[in-house]
């Protein structure tokens, strides 16, 4: 009934009676391979027009076969870019959020105002990024990579076009040398999470705190509100005074024959008590500790005063305990003194 059939769409075929007859587009041919497909259709049926019905239409080199190919390769392409894209965002956004371990994360949400907004942001603003990016590229790839495939299903030659495309990628990646680096360098910096948004961080050329970060430029609000535009790739080393803790360095400088017993003490007690009252007793991490002998002259001895405190807060605890010492100083009779440094 098949035979019938296929006889019926294709009378030009009728008076095949052998395998080369029916799946050779030239039977006299001896170069002309005879497709597996086609072979097996005659050994199963030995019907010459079923046979060339099938060297005809399903063949490789045939309309449906070519057509079927290119949906495939479509489907194909569309579904791996899909998986792609929700396994980019499932691991941008499991990195985003791992990268602040769960302990640290809920001390800093007690220690300063905002926090939850912040580091919440940060995460968010890292994962679409970097998300952004890899999903970008996975597409180009994954289509570029189909339509290639499609247009050799169409005999086209891409060996001429494939070296005039490397050409042109040559010539665009010298001439936007610059903004690739600033893509690559922001890149990395999101990966490694080096800052973010609410960081206070010293580039060299500007120190403020970080407003914004992108792959091609980080902008940053400096002590006076001026707004710095900084291109990644001009950044060669960054300082950063707001990661997981900071610490408050104080250097006091009392007169040269003082008592140095007195002062440590008055200094030890009068940090200690100052990380023990609120809001202090959350921002100061560790009891602050008193070095020692910093640095001598004829005129004063310096003694070194030290607290680590939660990230971004070393400057409010160091304004308060400048003003609490000063006052120990004053209430036990100990006046500062003059220093200059050797």
């Amino acid at each position: 009934m098949f035979a019938r059939l296929a006889m019926s769409v294709l009378p030009s075929i009728s008076g095949k009676t052998n395998l080369d007859q029916a799946c050779k587009t030239d039977p006299k041919s001896t170069t002309e391979p005879i497709t597996n497909g086609c072979r097996l259709t005659w050994n199963i049926t030995h019907n010459g027009d079923l046979a060339h019905w099938y060297h005809v239409w399903l063949d490789g080199s045939s309309p449906i076969t070519w057509t079927v190919k290119v949906i495939l390769t479509i489907v194909i392409a569309y579904v791996l870019r899909r998986l792609a894209h929700k396994l980019i965002t499932k691991v941008t956004v499991r990195m985003a959020e791992g990268t602040m371990p769960e302990r640290l994360r809920e001390k800093t949400r007690t220690i300063f105002d905002g926090s939850p907004v912040l580091v919440s942001e940060r995460r968010r603003q890292r994962a679409e990024t970097m998300g952004s990016v890899l999903r970008s590229i996975s597409s180009v790839i994954i289509l570029g990579a189909a339509t290639l495939t499609v247009l050799g299903y169409f005999g086209l030659n891409l060996t001429p076009f494939l070296a005039s495309a490397s050409i042109i990628g040559v010539a665009i990646a010298f001439g936007a040398q610059n903004l690739v680096k600033d893509f690559l360098t922001g890149m990395f910096m999101l990966l490694e999470d080096q800052y973010g948004v609410g960081d206070v961080i010293d580039v060299g050329s500007a120190k403020g705190t970080v407003e914004a970060v992108t792959l091609r430029t980080t902008r940053l609000r400096d002590a006076d509100g001026v707004v710095w535009y900084v291109p990644n790739g001009e950044i060669k080393r960054v300082g950063n005074e707001s990661q997981n803790w900071a610490r408050v360095v104080l250097d006091v400088p009392v007169e040269y024959d003082v008592d140095l017993d007195k002062v440590r003490t008055l200094l030890s007690e009068t940090a200690s008590a100052m990380a023990a009252e609120p809001p202090w007793d959350e921002i100061i991490l560790e009891d602050p500790t008193v070095w020692g002998v910093q640095a001598l002259s004829n005129e004063a001895v310096v003694v070194r005063v030290v607290c680590k405190t939660a990230p971004g807060q070393q400057g409010d605890a160091a304004r308060e305990l400048r003003e609490r010492l000063k006052k120990a100083l004053d209430s036990a009779g100990l006046s500062i003194a003059a220093f200059t440094s050797a």
